[in-house]
């Protein structure tokens, strides 16, 4: 049972967290734009208040029990309040992130047909740049910021629903939708996963929410946040957090170090969950100084993390026996596997096979998996590569407008990740690639642990597949475009004993097509760079 009981609820979150006196203070790396004048710092109370002032303003334009909102603003964890509030009045967040194109945002709204549409200024703005108009997609919008000059006559400002009182907290039954997130679209328009209270708290943040050793916040902790709050995992990671009722909680909103740095250096986490990518910004940060010095738990979501960067920051830390949990899972799954990596762990070079590459076993008790072969889609044997498929009493209800291609990923109670993997024959799980971005030459994750491990002047590496041509890679330099000659030496040397490559293009950081949770969007990059959009892969399962 979690410290909640056994009823977790979405609407009445931070009511619930309130009454319990958990004294968490959350503190924030900029001002929630819903409330920019309440400042960065909050107390559970004072946001359970929020919330409730949130459902108000949803209830008066419009939305009631049953319909959809979608919110598409700047991406902060104020978005989690206005998911909370939704959920308060009976309706379903959708939740859409603002690294959206105003196509694909367009798409979405047209799948969701919402009853409201909340948004801000900017979005819009970029929209109609783009010859777009969200708007017209929603049976109303609520715009967040500016006045009525701003906004077209039939959009609702802040100003038109202030103070309306807000209904009586609805509890809907755990098998009804209670949140829509989409997946990170690296491969296109992403896909729009619906969860239910039973899938996405019962079974997801009430399992985290359980006190487990290592694992859990402790009440003198100071737990970091900073990933996408647009995505499901913004949802669980406050569900949880709220229970385990950590001293401080820190939301940043930004990977930037202009704005998550000055939190960071004041209130120095033991506790610090991101993504990936912003890990590895954060790593030229790790000199003198640096705000990870008593961090005791690093956790990676949303995306593969190489082995440089997990080195760097267990090594930067002053904490005896640092941990960095390595989870794998999907939108629609949540976690699949797990495995603890350590200083020990990460010691001693593996040839060609790094360990960030083994994701651990399934998740005792909670997920299984299978490898198939991709042609035939029967299992291989332990030890064979093919297609990794999973079970979880926690998958999503389906794809909102694509019902057909949801059920076209499942088997009974088998779902199809879309990823390639082998499972070792003590049930180990070895990640290969996404189906969709093969190599004929092995794994090109591997290549990528690889080359970053081998060239320390590289913060990352993408090797996009080719067919009839060697593989093509991307890097990005740390200082900028290297020299030359020294630079031809270092990869020939790197490379030597790798699958042939092309000639390896430098680019910045900024010039890399990314996503809302900091993934490489493979299909802008290859356009960008003149080459096919075939791939050696099928694309069948994502």
């Amino acid at each position: 049972m979690t410290p909640f009981g056994r009823r977790i609820e979405l609407g009445t979150l931070f009511d619930d967290a309130a009454a319990r006196g958990v004294p968490t203070a959350v503190h924030l790396s900029r001002p929630l734009d819903i409330a920019p004048g309440l400042g960065t710092v909050h107390d559970l109370p004072a946001l359970a208040g929020l919330v409730r002032d949130a459902a108000g303003w949803l209830a008066a334009a419009g939305a009631g029990r049953g319909d959809r909102i979608a919110i598409a603003k700047r991406d902060h964890w104020d978005t989690v309040l206005l998911c909370c509030a939704a959920a308060r009045i009976g309706a379903v967040p959708a939740p859409l992130s603002a690294h959206l194109d105003a196509a694909a945002l367009d798409t979405l709204l047209g799948r969701l047909d919402p009853a409201l549409l909340v948004t801000d200024a900017a979005r819009l703005a970029a929209s109609r740049t783009a010859g777009c108009a969200p708007e017209s997609l929603a049976a109303r919008t609520l715009v967040l910021d500016g006045g009525a000059a701003d906004v077209d006559a039939d959009a609702l400002t802040l100003d038109d629903v202030r103070g309306a009182p807000a209904p009586a907290p609805y509890r809907p039954p755990v098998d009804h939708p209670l949140a829509i997130m989409h997946t990170s679209g690296t491969t296109g328009v992403p896909k729009l996963v619906a969860h239910t209270t039973r899938t996405l708290l019962r079974r997801l943040a009430g399992f985290e929410a359980h006190r487990w050793p290592l694992l859990s916040a402790r009440p003198d902790d100071v737990v970091a946040g900073a990933f996408s709050f647009v995505h499901g995992r913004a949802l669980a990671w406050t569900a949880v957090a709220l229970a385990h009722g950590p001293r401080e909680l820190l939301a940043i909103s930004a990977p930037g170090w202009d704005e998550a740095g000055p939190l960071l250096d004041r209130h120095r986490p033991t506790v610090v969950e991101a993504q990936p990518a912003t890990f590895v910004r954060w790593r030229s940060r790790l000199g003198d100084g640096h705000p990870f010095d008593r961090a005791r738990l690093f956790i990676s979501t949303f995306d593969a993390v190489h082995p440089p960067t997990v080195r760097a920051f267990l090594g930067a830390t002053r904490h005896a026996r640092p941990v960095w949990l390595q989870g794998w899972g999907q939108s629609e799954t949540g976690p699949l596997t797990f495995r603890f990596l350590s200083r020990r762990a990460l010691a001693a070079e593996r040839d060609r096979h790094p360990t960030t590459r083994d994701l651990g076993r399934p998740v005792p008790g909670r997920t299984r998996l299978r490898v198939l072969d991709p042609a035939t889609l029967r299992p291989v044997p332990r030890g064979a590569p093919g297609l990794v498929v999973c079970a979880t009493r926690a998958l999503a209800d389906g794809y909102v407008g694509e019902r057909r291609r949801f059920e076209r990923k499942r088997a009974g109670r088998w779902f199809m990740t879309g990823d390639l993997g082998v499972l070792t024959r003590d049930g180990r799980l070895l990640l290969l690639d996404r189906e969709a971005d093969a190599l004929p030459e092995g794994s090109g994750t591997e290549l990528e642990d690889v080359i970053e491990d081998r060239l320390p002047g590289v913060v990352e590496c993408v090797v996009l597949s080719v067919p009839g041509r060697p593989s093509q890679p991307v890097v990005v330099a740390e200082h900028g475009a290297p020299d030359p000659d020294a630079w031809r030496d270092a990869w020939r040397d790197a490379t030597r004993d790798l699958p042939e490559l092309a000639e390896p293009v430098v680019l910045a950081w900024d010039e890399i097509p990314r996503t809302g949770t900091g993934k490489v969007r493979r299909g802008v990059l290859r356009e960008r760079l003149g080459l096919t959009p075939e791939t050696h892969g099928t694309g069948r399962w994502t």
